[in-house]
């Protein structure tokens, strides 16, 4: 089965074709990061606009090389003009097709990702998805059956790590550039708090080790006045701060799986691309730890369409009424509206 995926859920403009959900025909992703750089995060206006304007030629190009069996579409959660965009074209290219639409969940999609570079990965699995706008432990008991377990109570990791880089004027997108930085930085330098949730051992908190971040900023500011940043150890801050977030995470993802008992845990998200989480789990897990390759860490189709492929076969399929959520629990009731 050939489904013919986008993924809009944000700044990345993306189509795919995916082949029974574990091969990657064609894929292809248009990013929006210099045109958001200037402001310093996404503007959901000109995130939407840009989809607009890139889908139909990039749907082109990927999707005349293939027979096409299905259309798929994130439909949520994600930015709500953003996710129009792309789930309207998806049901105007099915109408016109005559194929059926099928609708995503964004996380679950991430979570699929692990599929197209794990061939002989089947759940049940122990899920951590870990981006700008989502960090999230679930559990993964069949292809279309999750529950949360855990998750942040306030800023996503990639979130703070895009904060914080902002703070130390590193420019946006600032999680990879922060984790450079930090490359040649004393993790152990700056003493940052981690936050513990009574009650929940699985759930996460990053703003109290945002707000360190910032006060920390801030009296440097106050003592060196401009010439702040050539009188602090800008590269000591980042990897402090980074050693914190990172410890926060293979904390609870670890603690989640031995206390549930999975032996297999996939790592997902744009956050899987930072090495120092990686490098962290494969220390604390082993070879029980599974991480897609860095370009299906982040928004792509590619993943869409691999979760298209067993929504389908749970036979979520959709109506052309289907309409698009900026939020919605990954688990649950299903996500299509008929």
């Amino acid at each position: 089965m050939n489904i013919l995926a986008f993924e809009t859920s944000c700044d990345e403009t993306a189509v795919a074709v995916v082949r029974d959900g574990r091969e990657i025909l064609d894929s292809a992703v248009l990013s929006q990061t210099d045109l958001h750089a200037l402001y310093g995060g996404v503007v959901p206006e000109i995130a939407s606009r840009s989809h607009l304007e890139a889908i139909a030629p990039l749907t082109r190009t990927v999707a005349a090389r293939h027979s096409i069996d299905a259309v798929a579409a994130t439909a949520a959660p994600g930015l709500i003009g953003a996710l129009l965009v792309g789930l309207n074209f998806a049901k105007g290219y099915a109408m016109a097709a005559g194929l059926p639409l099928i609708p995503v969940h964004h996380i679950r999609g991430h979570i699929a990702a692990a599929y197209l570079s794990e061939p002989e990965l089947k759940p049940p699995f122990l899920a951590a998805v870990v981006s700008g706008g989502h960090t999230l432990i679930l559990e993964v008991r069949d292809y279309t059956d999750m529950r949360t377990v855990g998750g942040t109570r306030d800023d996503a990791a990639g979130e703070a790590f895009d904060k914080a880089a902002r703070v130390l004027g590193l420019g946006y997108p600032g999680g990879a550039a922060l984790s450079r930085l930090a490359e040649t930085g004393d993790a152990r330098r700056y003493p940052f708090p981690q936050a513990v949730v009574r009650d929940a051992p699985f759930d996460m908190s990053f703003s109290g080790v945002k707000t360190a971040l910032i006060n920390l900023i801030h009296n440097a500011k106050q003592l060196y006045g401009d010439a702040w940043a050539e009188e602090t150890d800008l590269p000591s801050v980042a990897a402090s701060f980074q050693r914190a977030v990172v410890e926060a995470l293979t904390t609870r993802i670890c603690y989640a799986a031995e206390t549930l008992g999975y032996g297999t845990v996939v790592l997902a998200g744009g956050v899987a691309a930072n090495k120092s989480l990686c490098a962290s789990l494969r220390e604390r897990l082993g070879d029980k730890i599974r991480i897609p390759p860095v370009p299906l860490c982040g928004d792509n189709a590619a993943m869409i369409g691999s979760q298209a492929f067993y929504e389908a076969q749970s036979g979520a399929f959709a109506a052309l009424s289907q309409n698009a959520f900026a939020t919605f629990p990954p688990g649950g009731r299903a996500l299509c509206c008929g």
